[in-house]
Order: structure tokens, then sequence, then C-alpha cells
């Protein structure tokens, strides 16, 4: 769980995690990215849950930093990445797990379904899919969601994957990485309640290009590399 600056929805994003009934044991990673606006300061109401464990990056570095941070630590044999602002529900988790433990997949994405009731706005839709398809294109795949959060890898395999992107870009990095070795995610629906801009939302149009950037990057790089 990457945190930066959640410190209305933190204690409520973890307490989400945790009470989900899982068919397997979990741990929850969370890397709080530099954050500034009294997050830190809820971190010790959470010590005592030994599937918790809490480490702090001395500056915000991105998101993908923060991710990189938490895979490098865990010790379970899968990853999923479960930002702390309430936009995905983690009691949908399971439902990425059940294709992996039946043995129908390696890579589980969680594909959102935009709606008027769910979506940021119709331009940030517009730039997810616009991603989406040039990943399809540039792979000659076909995914629905490349930029959703709800992604379950190995462990393994995510290091294996040596992914440099620091923010938002470690998406699309991800995908791209993950394309070229020729392996497709396995993908189910999920639910979405996207935030507003004025509740905290992050991600700007700048991302969405430096995705595409990343994308052409990794179609053109070695496919063993």
């Amino acid at each position: 769980m990457p945190v930066y600056n959640e410190r209305p929805t933190l204690l409520a994003a973890v307490k989400d995690v945790l009470d989900v009934d899982y068919p397997c044991e979990i741990e929850l990673v969370i890397v709080d990215d530099g954050s500034t606006d009294g997050t830190r300061e809820l971190y010790a109401s959470l010590e005592g849950d030994e599937r918790l464990s809490i480490h702090l990056h001395d500056r915000n570095r991105g998101k993908g930093a923060a991710i990189r941070t938490a895979a490098a630590v865990a010790d379970g044999d899968y990853v999923i990445m479960c930002d702390a602002d309430l936009e995905y529900d983690p009691a949908e988790i399971p439902t990425l797990l059940a294709p992996v433990l039946s043995r129908r997949a390696e890579v589980v994405y969680g594909t959102r379904t935009f709606g008027s009731h769910n979506a940021y706005s119709y331009v940030y839709v517009l730039g997810n899919r616009g991603v989406t398809t040039a990943a399809n294109v540039l792979f000659n795949c076909y995914i629905s969601d490349l930029e959703t959060c709800f992604k379950l890898v190995p462990t393994a395999l995510y290091r294996e994957l040596g992914v440099r992107s620091v923010g938002f870009g470690m998406e699309a990095e991800i995908t791209g990485k993950l394309l070229r070795r020729g392996i497709r995610p396995y993908e189910v629906p999920i639910s979405y309640n996207a935030r507003s801009r004025e509740d905290g939302k992050k991600l700007t149009w700048r991302d969405g290009v430096e995705a595409v950037w990343i994308l052409v990057r990794e179609r053109l790089a070695n496919p063993q590399a």
C-alpha cells in the first residue's frame, strides 16, 4: 500500500484490507512516501497487528518507488497494489486470487467499468482508454484497463521485471514488460469509485503522456531484457 498524504482515508483503507476474509495468509506492507499532512502520526495506532509492516521514505519519491520498496521486503508469493484512497474495494481482492489458486492464471488484473456514478471525468476515462489502446496496438493484444491499481503478480516475477519508473508510469511499465515477455494478464471485473481533485486525486494528463512513451520504449526493448 503506497501512501502519500492520505490522512483522511488511511485508517479506513487499512481496516478494509485487513478485515477481508482471504483464502490464504496475507501481509500488508505500507510504504509512506514522505507524507507531510499528518499521515505519519497515525501509524502508531496501527501497531500490534502481525500482518502489518510499515516502512517510511525520507522524502516523496513517487508511487513506483514506494511499490519497489514494498516488493523488496514482501514475504508472500504474490504482490498486489492497493492504494490508500478508497477508490478500490479490498473486499474484491479474493476475486483476483481465485484464478491463481485454481491455476488458471499467473498474473491477474482487476478491470474497472466506468460510468456516470464512478468516473472522475470524461477526459480521465478517455485518457485511460487511450493509454490502454496504445498498449493493445503496440503489443497486438487486448487488455481492458492498463491503469488499474489492482495488479496481482508473483513476487519473484515483479522483482525480475526491474520496474524503474518512480511515479505513476510504473503502471505502464509493468504492463509493457509483461506483454513484451508474452505474459497476458487474466482480467476480472472490479468496482471503482473515483475521487475528485479536491479529494486528493493526483493523476494528471502528463502521466498519460509518460505512460505512452514508456509503452513505446518497452515495445522497442530487447524481449529478454
